[in-house]
């Protein structure tokens, strides 16, 4: 089997792309078969093994023989899983300070199945705790919290815009995706048909133009090296726009959010994530939404 941790909020929505699944505890839901392609997802565990539990120190000396970092998901008997991992070597949970790498030591995660059995994968898709980015924050100039999904999803491209880049943000109105890549050195063109907060439009590498984001086209933009989106639209017309974008061959690296406007539309997902060398994910910092990102950099 294969397991996967559902966003908090949305099991439903990975269970219906699963389709078939075996076990659902809480938001973890294991399902036959190696790994799918699922966007409802922030950590997926591959090749999970049950290990019996003969007594607190055996599974926690069982789980060292495999690898040093684990991270325990709450389950049945938590009580008892606590003292294994309190067994364990201590796995450092500190915020990322932006920018920063993501970490390279393979983190594996398990739970108590049963009083006398755990359920454990030493491999993991995100190296991650639980799959949650978590950041030190700034929360004295961007104006919402927004921007902390630009800086989740720059982290786990491995790839972000400097200085020299070009870049452009869609949607950009208050401005905290703007305040991102400007923070990053690059020029930054920013579009909304509302205004970006005052000490957003001040920033000295900003060019707001106050237009629909629908309204642009390509060639008269021509190349950027980045394009950024959180724009408020339905699904159908943001992938539109991104094809229209990626047709051009104006810019290479694109990060977008797909805003569910009602019940999640699966289809749309899978046309986005059909796009050749892109995927679509869950980032933790998303609420009903996705976000589709093709990097190239």
């Amino acid at each position: 089997m294969t397991g996967y941790l559902a966003p908090e909020g949305f099991v439903d929505e990975l269970i219906s792309e699963l389709g078939d699944v075996a076990e659902v505890h809480d938001r973890l839901v294991f399902a036959p078969g190696p790994a799918r392609p699922v966007s409802w997802v922030e950590n997926v565990w591959y090749d999970p093994v049950r290990l019996p539990v003969a007594s607190i120190k055996s599974a926690a000396r069982e789980l060292r023989s495999i690898q040093r970092n684990w991270a325990l998901w709450p389950g049945p008997h938590n009580g008892r899983a606590k003292l294994i991992q309190e067994q364990l070597p201590h796995v450092s949970a500190k915020p990322l300070v932006f920018p920063s790498p993501t970490p390279t030591a393979p983190l594996g995660s398990w739970m108590m199945e049963s009083a006398t059995a755990l359920i454990a994968s030493a491999r993991c898709s995100s190296p991650f705790r639980h799959g949650a980015v978590e950041f030190e924050e700034n929360k004295t100039v961007p104006p919402t919290r927004a921007y902390l999904k630009l800086w989740e999803a720059l982290t786990l491209a491995g790839s972000m815009p400097g200085p020299g880049s070009l870049a452009m943000d869609l949607g950009s109105c208050p401005g905290g995706w703007t305040w991102v890549l400007h923070e990053l050195g690059a020029r930054v063109i920013s579009v909304d048909k509302a205004p970006l907060a005052p000490a957003i439009a001040a920033l000295p590498r900003v060019d707001f133009r106050q237009q629909s984001a629908f309204a642009l086209n390509p060639s008269e933009i021509g190349p950027v090296d980045w394009l950024c989106s959180d724009v408020i639209c339905y699904p159908e017309r943001l992938l539109r726009l991104v094809r229209e974008w990626v047709d051009s061959g104006l810019c290479r690296n694109f990060i977008c959010t797909i805003k569910f406007q009602g019940p999640t539309d699966h289809g749309v997902t899978r046309e986005f994530a059909s796009i050749p060398g892109s995927r679509v994910v869950h980032l933790h910092h998303n609420k009903h939404e996705l976000t589709w990102m093709l990097v190239n950099a």
